[in-house]
C-alpha cells in the first residue's frame, strides 16, 4: 500500500469551503481513479490542514490523469481558490501495518 500525506495552507476564512470542496475531489479520485480515499486532518497550525491518501500501490497513485467530470472541476478550482499553497510533504510505503478500526476489547 501506498500513501500521499499533503499539507494545504489555507487563506484566512475559507476552510468551511476547502473541506467542502476537498470531499467532492477526495470521493471524484476514489470514484474514477482507483484510491482507496482519503483523510483530511486540522493541524495545532493556524490554517493549515494535513491530508492523507492511501492508495494500492505508488504505480496506481502516478497514474493520476485530470479528471474531466464538470463537478470534479468545479471543486478541484474552488480548493485552488482557498490555497495559499499545497505540497505533498511524504510519499510513503507501508512496512508494517497494524491499524485497526475498533479498539480493542476490555
Amino acid at each position: 500500500m501506498f500513501i500521499a500525506v499533503y499539507e494545504f495552507e489555507i487563506k484566512e476564512g475559507t476552510e468551511a469551503s476547502f473541506r467542502n470542496a476537498w470531499l467532492e475531489v477526495t470521493k471524484a479520485i476514489y470514484k474514477n481513479c482507483g484510491s482507496f480515499g482519503s483523510r483530511l486532518h486540522t493541524s495545532d497550525k493556524p490554517n493549515i490542514l494535513v491530508g492523507y491518501a492511501q492508495w494500492p500501490s505508488r504505480e496506481q497513485w502516478e497514474k493520476i490523469t485530470d479528471l474531466t467530470d464538470e463537478g470534479y472541476q468545479r471543486a478541484r478550482n474552488e480548493m485552488r481558490r482557498c490555497l495559499v499553497q499545497s505540497k505533498t510533504i511524504y510519499e510513503l510505503e507501508v512496512c508494517d501495518d497494524y491499524l485497526q478500526t475498533s479498539v480493542a476489547p476490555e
